[in-house]
């Protein structure tokens, strides 16, 4: 995979090997650009990437493609994987109250599933929609109340940001309901009708796990000229006259334009000449919640038939319990199934810090809790991710203008893919903002008024579970 390895003279410098900039390497790669991608880690992907557990391949949490993904990257994913790439039917569940419902909801199954007066309640805010008072404040709990209503605001959306961020609904910005409800009321009583919720009723999953998409991109790349340089952190991006000096342990690499999609705080932190003391300080204010990730290997073909369980509420340490091997026809054993459990937490307090054997009773506890059955577990593995959830508290809009403001005061030097933008998005928004990047970017550089109407579009991204 990894191509020549001098550098000198690039036209484009990619950071970070992810969906964004592996789209984005591709596209450039393709147009006859000189490309080098420089990846910290050992692999490609990121968080989209996949690994092995007990020989099954697992993602990092539940990754899905949607159908919601810009055309024509759909079409060079749907090419580069071929038949690998099966469209899948959903089959999810939602604990709602203490009943599991289908999700994506249908109306049948709630009216057979969910308490009559939790129904009652929910049918008749959905009824009041059109009479419900605007958000009295821009906090997730206003806007959530103002769209679906407080009974879904209160059964459901309160304890489910309280165990995501650790944090009340109404210390929350709007925003960040904006970025991931995207239903009102009137929509979602569209969505329960029959066929209103078709276009959310599949998704798309390669057969060899979802990092299969960055495999095949990565190749890709390469093939079309681009060097992806693994192990490659950065310790400096220095804006000079005329281009960007990146370096990277002892080497120097000189490239004409830098595309980021690293976290924007990392990449504050390694501007030269160094940015002004507020701006690193706005920078420390962008905070992130933390996951960690617990495999579990259960000793059946399959623990059910189900591809993911979402919790809410505080019967599980876990927010979502996804089983790999329903999402994909792959070449898994028969004798076991891989468990992903997804327990967010803070860096540093007692989920973090703790062992394996730990956080395997801690899921076996939420799973028995919620009547799965007891789980005959044979290994644990865990892996530990640090930015999982961008906080969008009520300030953070002011502390990340700053950053960004000062990032594109930089000549030649861009940010964008999901940390890029400390942004709650899915991986077909992150390629669709490489493919962005890569339509704007002509023989003086990135077109800023094409950017700038392209990161209006991204401001509009909603995310998909």
């Amino acid at each position: 995979m990894i191509g020549d390895e001098s550098t000198a003279g690039v036209d484009v410098a990619v950071l970070g090997a992810g969906p964004a900039g592996l789209m984005a390497a591709y596209r450039l790669a393709l147009s006859g650009r000189r490309v080098v991608v420089l990846e910290q880690a050992a692999h490609v992907g990121g968080l989209a990437a996949s690994f092995r557990v007990d020989g099954q391949r697992v993602d990092h949490g539940s990754h899905r493609l949607h159908p919601a993904t810009l055309p024509p990257v759909m079409a060079i994913v749907g090419q580069l994987l071929g038949a690998d790439l099966q469209r899948r039917r959903r089959n999810g569940r939602l604990r709602l109250g203490d009943r599991w419902v289908g999700f994506p909801p249908r109306a049948t199954d709630l009216a057979r599933r969910v308490p009559l007066r939790l129904a009652l309640r929910l049918g008749f805010d959905a009824l009041a929609g059109p009479l419900r008072t605007p958000p009295r404040e821009d906090t997730f709990a206003e806007v959530v109340r103002a769209r679906l209503g407080p009974g879904l605001a209160e059964r459901f959306y309160a304890p489910y940001v309280r165990k995501i961020w650790g944090m009340e609904p109404d210390e929350l910005s709007g925003e960040l309901a904006r970025r991931r409800v995207s239903a009102s009321s009137g929509g979602l009583v569209r969505r329960l009708l029959p066929g209103g919720d078709a276009d959310r009723g599949f998704f798309y999953y390669p057969r060899a796990g979802f990092g299969e998409i960055v495999e095949r991109l990565a190749d890709a790349a390469v093939s079309a000229g681009a060097q992806v340089e693994l192990g490659s952190p950065v310790d400096a991006v220095e804006t000079l006259p005329g281009g960007i000096r990146l370096r990277s342990g002892s080497r120097r690499i000189d490239a004409s334009h830098v595309w980021s999609t690293i976290p924007i705080t990392a990449l504050a932190e390694r501007l030269e000449p160094a940015p002004p003391d507020d701006v690193i300080a706005a920078a420390s204010r962008l905070r992130s919640r933390a996951l960690v990730l617990v495999y579990v290997v259960a000793e059946v073909e399959r623990f059910t038939e189900f591809d993911a369980h979402y919790v809410a509420g505080p019967e599980a340490a876990f927010a979502r319990l996804s089983e790999p091997k329903n999402y994909r026809d792959g070449p898994d054993p028969d004798d076991r199934t891989v468990l992903c459990a997804e327990v967010p937490c803070r860096v540093g307090d007692p989920v973090w810090t703790a062992d394996d054997e730990t956080l395997g009773d801690l899921v076996g506890d939420g799973i028995r809790a919620l009547g799965l059955g007891d789980l005959r577990r044979s290994t644990v593995v865990t892996r530990r991710v640090a930015r999982a959830y961008p906080v969008y508290d009520r300030d953070y809009e002011e502390a990340f203008a700053a950053v960004d403001e000062e990032v594109a005061a930089r000549p030649r030097l861009l940010t964008f893919g999901r940390q890029g933008l400390f942004a709650h998005d899915n991986s077909h928004h992150a390629m669709a903002m490489a493919w962005a990047a890569a339509d704007a970017f002509g023989h003086d550089g990135v077109d800023a008024e094409q950017w700038r109407a392209a990161r209006a579009e991204f401001a509009g991204h909603v995310v998909e579970d």
